[in-house]
C-alpha cells in the first residue's frame, strides 16, 4: 500500500535532512520517486499548494533549496523521497540586479525571489528566448544545475540599457556582458 505524498512530509523530511542555509546537495541523493505532488510554480514564481498560494516566504525558501530538475522535469528531492511538480516557465525569477564595473569587464548580479544570487557567466550564463509568434523575449539566467531564473520585465528593461553590439556567430548582436562573457539578446539588424 502506497502513502500519496503532501507537503508536509516532504517538508519534515527536507528539515530532518539538517538542512542549513543554501540548496541541499540533491545531486547526491537518489531516493526512490514517490508519485506526483499537487505543487505548482507560476510563471510569475509563486508556489502553489493544492491549488493555494504558498504565503509562508520561508517555506517556499525550504522547497527552492530542495528543488532538481531531473530528465526535462521537476522534482523536490530529499535523502528519502522524490516527488514530481509542476513548473509553468522556470523555477526561479530573478527579481533585481546590480552591475559592477563596465563593458567586457561588467558583472551582472542577480537575485532571485527565494533570495539565491548569481553573476552571470560561463557557470550562469544568459539566454533569451523569442516567442515565434510575437517576437516577445523571454530572458533568463542558470542558477543551478539546470535550474534557470526568468528575469523580471522590469530587470530586462534596465539590463537593456546596458547593452551592447558585438560580433557573434558571423552577424553583429545587441548583448550583455557580463563575466569576461557576451550574451546575445537580439540581431542588431532586427533593432533597425
Amino acid at each position: 500500500m502506497s502513502v500519496k505524498p503532501t507537503a508536509e512530509g516532504v517538508m519534515a523530511s527536507a528539515q530532518a535532512a539538517g538542512k542549513g542555509a543554501g540548496p541541499a546537495p540533491v545531486h547526491l541523493w537518489n531516493p526512490p520517486f514517490c508519485g506526483d505532488l499537487d505543487m505548482r510554480i507560476a510563471r510569475d514564481g509563486t508556489w502553489f499548494y493544492l491549488g493555494t498560494p504558498i504565503g509562508r516566504p520561508a517555506l517556499v525558501k525550504l522547497f527552492s533549496n530542495i528543488l532538481k530538475l531531473e530528465g526535462g522535469k521537476y522534482f523536490l528531492v530529499t535523502p528519502v523521497e522524490k516527488v514530481g511538480i509542476t513548473v509553468d516557465d522556470a523555477p526561479f525569477v530573478a527579481v533585481d540586479f546590480s552591475v559592477t564595473g563596465t563593458g567586457d569587464a561588467q558583472v551582472l548580479q542577480f537575485e532571485t525571489q527565494v533570495g539565491d544570487k548569481v553573476s552571470a557567466g560561463a557557470d550562469h550564463p544568459i539566454r533569451v528566448l523569442r516567442d515565434p509568434a510575437s517576437g516577445e523575449p523571454s530572458p533568463y539566467v542558470m542558477v543551478r544545475a539546470g535550474l534557470e531564473a526568468l528575469i523580471d520585465r522590469k530587470s530586462f528593461y534596465r539590463l537593456v540599457e546596458l547593452g551592447d553590439r558585438q560580433p557573434h556567430g558571423g552577424t553583429e548582436w545587441f548583448g550583455l556582458w557580463s563575466g569576461g562573457m557576451f550574451f546575445p539578446v537580439i540581431p542588431s539588424a532586427e533593432l533597425g
